[in-house]
C-alpha cells in the first residue's frame, strides 16, 4: 500500500498578488501530489480496492488548484486569447496578435495627428541603449567623433569599393593570350582580400549584436563579374 503523503496545508487568495515564487512552489506542489495521486492510484488498482476517502480529497485538491494556476495564466494573455491558452504554441502567435492590432489601429486612423507629427525626431538620446554607452556615444558626436565600429566600417566599405573596381578592371584586361599579367593581377588583388576580411573580421568583433558583416570570397566576386 502506498505511502500516504502528508497534508500541507496552502494559504493562497485569489485577490491577493502573489510572486512568481508562490507560483513555482503550488507548481512544484501540484507535481509532488500528481505523482503520489498516480502511486496511490497504481497500489489501489493493483489490490482491486476502491480509493480510499483521503485518495478522493486529495484529488479534489490538486485539481482545484490546478484550475487556480490556469486561472492566473490565463489572464497574463491578451483579452483575444484568454481560454485558448494550450493554442498558444510560441511568440509567433504573440506576435501576430500584435500585428493585427497594429493594423487594425492603422485602419481606424489612431496613428493619425500624433504629437509631433511632422517634425523633426530627437535623437540626442537612445532610451534602448545602455546609459554608459549612451553617454559615451553622445560626447563622441559633440566631439565631431565616432565609435571606432562606425568609422571601421566606413573604411572597410570605401576599401571594398576600390577593390572591386581594381578588380573589374583586371578581369576585364585579360582578353589576350598573354594571362600573366591577369595572373600577377589576381595574386595581389588575393592579398588585398585578405587584409579586407581581416579588417571584416575585427569589425564583426567590436561591432553591436546584429550589426555583423561578411567577408569577400574571391570566386563569388568573379561569378559577379561574369553575371
Amino acid at each position: 500500500m502506498a505511502t500516504r503523503l502528508p497534508r500541507t496545508k496552502l494559504f493562497w487568495s485569489p485577490t491577493s498578488r502573489s510572486s512568481a515564487d508562490d507560483y513555482s512552489q503550488m507548481a512544484v506542489l501540484i507535481r509532488s501530489r500528481r505523482r503520489w495521486a498516480s502511486s496511490s492510484s497504481s497500489s489501489s488498482s493493483s489490490s482491486s480496492s476502491p480509493p480510499s476517502k483521503s485518495q478522493k480529497t486529495e484529488k479534489k485538491f490538486v485539481d482545484r488548484l490546478s484550475s487556480v494556476i490556469d486561472a492566473v495564466n490565463d489572464r497574463k494573455l491578451p483579452p483575444e486569447l484568454r481560454g485558448q491558452r494550450n493554442s498558444v504554441r510560441s511568440e509567433t502567435d504573440l506576435m501576430n496578435l500584435v500585428e493585427r492590432r497594429i493594423w487594425n489601429s492603422m485602419e481606424e486612423g489612431q496613428f493619425e495627428n500624433l504629437p509631433g507629427k511632422g517634425k523633426p525626431l530627437n535623437l540626442s538620446t537612445n532610451p534602448h541603449a545602455d546609459p554608459a554607452e549612451d553617454t559615451l556615444y553622445r560626447i563622441l558626436s559633440k566631439n565631431g567623433c565616432a565609435p571606432e565600429w562606425v568609422e571601421l566600417n566606413k573604411e572597410i566599405r570605401s576599401n571594398i569599393s576600390v577593390w572591386r573596381s581594381s578588380l573589374k578592371e583586371a578581369f576585364e584586361s585579360r582578353g589576350n593570350e598573354d594571362l600573366s599579367k591577369w595572373t600577377e593581377s589576381s595574386e595581389a588583388l588575393k592579398v588585398q582580400l585578405q587584409h579586407i576580411n581581416d579588417k571584416v573580421f575585427r569589425y564583426n568583433l567590436i561591432v553591436p549584436f546584429g550589426r555583423q558583416m561578411s567577408g569577400l570570397k574571391w570566386e563569388k566576386e568573379l561569378d559577379r563579374l561574369v553575371e
